[in-house]
């Protein structure tokens, strides 16, 4: 593993957890098969909606709350929200999601967390 970058940075930049050089993915959110670098196989690798869940939490929910109290306090027209609310919410929803996904990708690498399957012996 690249010494010089923590796991946490791997992620956020979209760099193999390994190496710290190869890419995560090709296009914008579509997971590689491989490391171009390294080599090693992303096939560990499923944030499932984890990414989504965050950029809801962090992001969308308070952008909602933004656009409602904007409806009540001001009874905005529709093109004020159109201005204000809905570039804040394609702002806070978009561009953190590649940058979460890399993140909890890295994590399940570090973590080694990968799915259970039923031929598995606990013990």
């Amino acid at each position: 593993m690249n010494n010089d970058m923590p796991i946490w940075k791997t992620g956020l930049l979209g760099k193999c957890p390994h190496c710290g050089e190869g890419h995560l993915f090709y296009g914008f959110l579509t997971l590689r098969k491989q490391c171009e670098v390294c080599g090693l196989d992303y096939g560990f690798a499923d944030p499932a909606d984890g990414p989504a869940f965050f950029v809801m939490m962090i992001g969308c929910v308070p952008v909602v709350v933004f656009g409602l109290w904007l409806e009540v306090a001001f009874r905005a027209p529709i093109w004020v929200h159109l201005v204000t609310t809905l570039p804040l919410l394609l702002l806070t929803c978009i561009p953190p999601l590649r940058p979460i996904k890399g993140w909890l990708v890295a994590l399940q690498y570090r973590s080694k967390a990968e799915e259970s399957r039923a031929d598995q012996r606990i013990g």
